[in-house]
């Protein structure tokens, strides 16, 4: 049996709840039981102000979506990383435009390449997190297929396994075709279309129990993000951390 994975809680899930409340909302998911929270660029405090919250309440920062370190908001973005203590700094977003032919896609490639050099340099692992764009036919080829033909091998995919089956591909199979090279899994619910709010995990179509069988041990920790959600979202975040749980597929503080 692989050893239960930590859990964690994208922060771009409670946006309005932190806009409201910040300290009050990083408490709530302390008490709650998260192992550990992903920033996103943003926040509405300060990075240092936000990392004092998050260690109040024992939450582990491993991984931020907080953009590239290239142009002119490279040292920023790395100071930001530093002060936050994340071992992945995550891509959270390339639009689509981005994958819309091989050409575009080797752009791309080159561009993330790029951005790694510098991001080894500064101590950190870049991390590719996708939508469903990534997953779409591109000349007889999954887009994702061929922008792995030219990305750094050193460059990790954290899997938004929702957004791959919003494509039609298929998450397991991917999860398997990657191995350790996708050390991060978004763990999200609902209908699996690109219209309808999503819904705490376990309540959705989602096959969330063979997605997290199927990483194994290749995954280092799993994290719930709700981009928006039918009911309350804190609700919906509570409920996902208790059912993963309390089914066994996930680790949190008070499991």
């Amino acid at each position: 049996m692989p050893e239960l994975k930590p859990l964690a809680i994208q922060l771009y899930s409670l946006r309005d709840a932190l806009a409201q409340d910040f300290n009050g909302t990083i408490a709530r998911l302390g008490e709650i039981g998260y192992i550990g929270v992903e920033p996103y660029r943003g926040l509405p405090v300060s990075p240092e102000a936000a990392k004092a919250q998050f260690d109040a309440n024992n939450l582990v920062v491993e991984s931020a979506h907080i953009g590239l370190p290239q142009g002119e908001d490279k040292q920023e973005i790395l100071d930001i990383a530093h002060t936050l203590g994340v071992k992945y700094l995550i891509v959270p977003y390339l639009p689509p435009e981005q994958f819309a032919d091989i050409d575009s896609i080797k752009a791309t490639a080159n561009f993330l390449n790029e951005a790694n050099t510098v991001t080894q340099g500064a101590g950190f692992t870049l991390c590719y997190h996708n939508h469903w764009w990534e997953y779409e036919m591109v000349e007889d080829r999954v887009a994702i297929d061929h922008l792995l033909d030219d990305l750094e091998p050193t460059i990790q995919l954290q899997v938004d396994t929702y957004w791959v089956q919003v494509a039609g591909q298929s998450p397991t199979k991917y999860l398997e075709k990657f191995g350790k090279r996708a050390p991060l899994l978004h763990i999200k619910d609902g209908p699996a279309n690109t219209e309808d709010p999503m819904v705490a995990v376990g309540e959705g179509v989602m096959d969330v129990k063979q997605i997290i069988a199927t990483s194994g041990d290749n995954s280092a920790w799993l994290c719930v993000e709700l981009d928006r959600c039918a009911t309350d979202m804190m609700t919906a975040v509570e409920n996902s951390y208790h059912y993963l749980t309390n089914e066994g597929l996930a680790r949190g503080n008070n499991s």
